[in-house]
C-alpha cells in the first residue's frame, strides 16, 4: 500500500511481522501516544510508515532498557537526547545495583549468623538508609558525645574522620559489623561511658593528646605484656617493676615529660579514662566497614598495665 509520498505503507500486523512484537503491544504504543498511525485504511485500519517503524524500534528498545512511556513521548517529542536519557537511567541503575549487592550480602549475614527477629530488623532497616543517612548515624552519635564539651580540636577532629563507608558491593561481614556498630552507638551504656570519656578529655584538653608514636606505645605495650603474661609474671608482683619502669618512661618521653609519681598518677588516671574494651570495639568495627588493615585487641595489655600502675602509686 502506497502513501501520499510514495512510501509504503504498512498493516500493524505487517508492522508485527517486521519488528517481531506481538499486534496487542503495538497497540497499545499506538494507543499511548508514542507510535501515532501514519495513516488509515477505508475501514479505520491503522497504517504506519518506515519511519514508524524505525520509532517503535526506538520505542522497544528504551522499554527494554526500563524507561517509562513518559519519559519516551519527550525523547521523541525531542524536548529530551537519547544520552540525557541513558545517563539519568544509568545513574538509577547504578543506585539499584548498590541495592541489590546490599541486600545479597544482608541475606548471606542473616544465614551465615541466624539472626534474630530484632537482628533481621535493624539489617532491613540498613538496606534502606542511604549513604549519608548512614554517615549521619555516627555523626549524631558524635554530635552527642561533644554536646557541650571544649574538647582539643585535633582530637575532635580524628574522631570525626572514622566514618564508615560500607562499600557498594559489601561483604556479610561488613554488613554484620554495620549492624553491631549501628547497635553499638545506640547502647545506653556506651554512650555513658563515652560521654565520660569526652568530659574528661574536656577537662584535660591542655594536657592530653594522642602522642604521634601511640602505635608504636601500643605495640611497645602488647610486647611487653605479652612476655610478662607468658611467664606468669602478676601486674602487682615486683618482678612486674621492670616492665612498669620501661613503659612508664617510654609514655613520659612521648609526651615531653618527666617520669615520676605525679606523672604516673596523671597517667593512670587518664589510662583508665581511656581504656574500654567497647570504645575498641567502636574502632575495629569502623575497621572492618571501610576495609582497612585488622586493629588488633589491645585492651588486655593496658587493663594489665593499669594494674600494675595502681600497685605502685
Amino acid at each position: 500500500m502506497k502513501g501520499m509520498d510514495g512510501d509504503r505503507l504498512y498493516t500493524i500486523g505487517e508492522v508485527a511481522r517486521r519488528t517481531g512484537l506481538p499486534v496487542k503491544t503495538i497497540r497499545f504504543y499506538s494507543d499511548s501516544g508514542v507510535l501515532p498511525p501514519s495513516g488509515r485504511t477505508r475501514s479505520g485500519y491503522r497504517l504506519y510508515d518506515l519511519a514508524a517503524v524505525v520509532r517503535l524500534d526506538l520505542v522497544r528498545t528504551l522499554r527494554e532498557l526500563g524507561v517509562d512511556l513518559a519519559t519516551i513521548r519527550r525523547v521523541l517529542a525531542r524536548e529530551i537526547t537519547v544520552s540525557e536519557v541513558a545517563a539519568a537511567h544509568a545513574k538509577a541503575l547504578d543506585a539499584q545495583i548498590r541495592t541489590l549487592r546490599l541486600r545479597r550480602a544482608v541475606l548471606r549475614a542473616v544465614a551465615g549468623r541466624g539472626s534474630n527477629e530484632e537482628e533481621l530488623e535493624l539489617m532491613r532497616k540498613l538496606v534502606h538508609l542511604s549513604d549519608e543517612e548512614r554517615r549521619r548515624i555516627i555523626a549524631d552519635f558524635l554530635d552527642e558525645m561533644f554536646e557541650g564539651l571544649d574538647v582539643n580540636p585535633e582530637f575532635a577532629a580524628k574522631m570525626r574522620a572514622g566514618v564508615p563507608e560500607l562499600p557498594d558491593d559489601p561483604t556479610p561481614e561488613q554488613v554484620e559489623a554495620w549492624v553491631e556498630l549501628a547497635e553499638l552507638v545506640q547502647d545506653p551504656g556506651f554512650r555513658r561511658r563515652i560521654r565520660e570519656m569526652m568530659e574528661h578529655q574536656a577537662r584535660m584538653r591542655d594536657r592530653i593528646r594522642v602522642p604521634d608514636n601511640f602505635m608504636e606505645l601500643a605495640d611497645l605495650i602488647r610486647e611487653r605484656v605479652e612476655a610478662a603474661r607468658a611467664s606468669g609474671t602478676a601486674p602487682e608482683s615486683p618482678e612486674a617493676d621492670a616492665v612498669v619502669d620501661e613503659l612508664a618512661a617510654a609514655y613520659a618521653e612521648a609526651y615531653g615529660e618527666t617520669d615520676g609519681p605525679e606523672f604516673r598518677r596523671t597517667l593512670l588516671e587518664n589510662l583508665r579514662i581511656g581504656t574500654d574494651s567497647r570504645a575498641e570495639r567502636y574502632w575495629q568495627l569502623i575497621g572492618v566497614i571501610n576495609g582497612w588493615p585488622e586493629i588488633p585487641t589491645l585492651t588486655p595489655f593496658f587493663e594489665w598495665f593499669i594494674r600494675a600502675l595502681e600497685a605502685r602509686v
